[in-house]
């Protein structure tokens, strides 16, 4: 038994040298030959896959998406490129006004003119800009006061913070979200730095229940009391181990809350406590082009105006519901 256990080591070096076998060096994806000949361990030790890159990930995930999902990537890009780009794209100012008031369509205004003379295409284009970015701004907001405030009710050891942060948000949550706005509006002024701060403030409150309930389920987990008696610090647990764990949930709640938010914008602003003129928005488009849905018998366009900032509403929530759909499905494991 000696005897052929000190020939090993002598027969590997001779299987080297004939470029029969592998020394780690060597070893990086099995030839040809060997794959016809059928598995070999050490071939599919040294196959080598290299990682996708970030642009190779989001082309495979485009690939595979339903038409749906495509259908709300355009529509969300579209709405951004007219956001960025409103000043380039928009034929006139956003607050230009012009001799004739409530003029028809024509080559000079697409889509006429409002009440006061303002271009309506252009309004429109600014108004991708406002009633979006606005909605964006405040759903970031409320995501970091609501998510922080239930991440750190789920992980912190004492029932007393829990239970306050939660008996709160259950005061605020049982209070009618667009009256309680209108009245916090009303008593602090429909400014555009208020009308984040409350509507973030309110929404917050969703965004909490969810942050709570996703951090209650990954703080059981072994890994998360295995870091614990590592001994990591909490922000590291929290960075690495939590997070990580409760992400898909938030980003597909993120999306509905952006709808809510918008919806609720474009709500105020059409009962005039929202984002006010002459900055362009597409719910006070709504109000101020209302009166010529009853000239309908006389010019179709004419009635028709009301209804493009109606359907730019409408059409980005949809779509913005259409990606959020395909990313739970995604982010759930679940195969067609």
């Amino acid at each position: 038994m000696n005897n052929e256990d000190d020939n090993i080591p002598s027969q590997s070096a001779e299987l080297a040298d004939q470029g029969q076998g592998h020394t780690p060096d060597e070893i990086s994806e099995p030839a040809p030959a060997s794959r016809d000949q059928g598995y070999s361990a050490a071939g599919e030790v040294g196959l080598i896959k290299s990682r996708r890159s970030f642009t190779q990930n989001i082309w495979r995930g485009l690939k595979t998406a339903p038409p749906t999902a495509l259908f709300g990537l355009t529509v969300i890009t579209t709405y951004a490129i007219f956001a960025v780009f409103a000043p380039l794209l928009a034929p006139y100012g956003e607050a230009e006004i012009f001799p004739m008031s409530y003029a028809p369509w024509s080559d000079e205004f697409m889509f006429g003119t409002d009440q006061l003379g303002r271009d309506v295409l252009s309004r429109l284009i600014y108004g991708a800009r406002n009633t979006v970015g606005i909605a964006f701004v405040t759903t970031m907001f409320a995501f970091t006061i609501g998510g922080g405030l239930g991440i750190t009710a789920a992980i912190n050891n004492s029932n007393w913070l829990d239970n306050l942060l939660s008996r709160s948000v259950d005061v605020l949550m049982a209070i009618p979200g667009l009256i309680f706005a209108l009245i916090l509006l009303s008593m602090f002024g429909a400014t555009t730095l208020n009308l984040i701060i409350i509507i973030a403030v309110l929404d917050s409150t969703r965004v909490f229940r969810i942050a709570r309930a996703v951090s209650l389920n990954v703080v059981v987990m072994d890994y998360v009391e295995a870091a614990r008696l590592r001994g990591e610090k909490l922000p590291w647990i929290l960075y690495r181990e939590i997070l990580p764990n409760i992400m898909p949930p938030l980003v597909a709640e993120f999306g509905l809350r952006f709808c809510f938010v918008f919806l609720t914008i474009a709500a105020l602003s059409f009962l005039g406590v929202g984002i006010q003129p002459p900055t362009a928005d597409w719910g006070s488009m709504v109000r101020e082009t209302a009166g010529l849905i009853q000239f309908a018998e006389y010019d179709f366009t004419a009635a028709m105006t009301p209804m493009l900032p109606a359907a730019a509403i409408a059409l980005l929530t949809v779509a913005v519901n259409f990606v959020v759909d395909w990313f739970l499905h995604k982010s759930s494991g679940l195969k067609d």
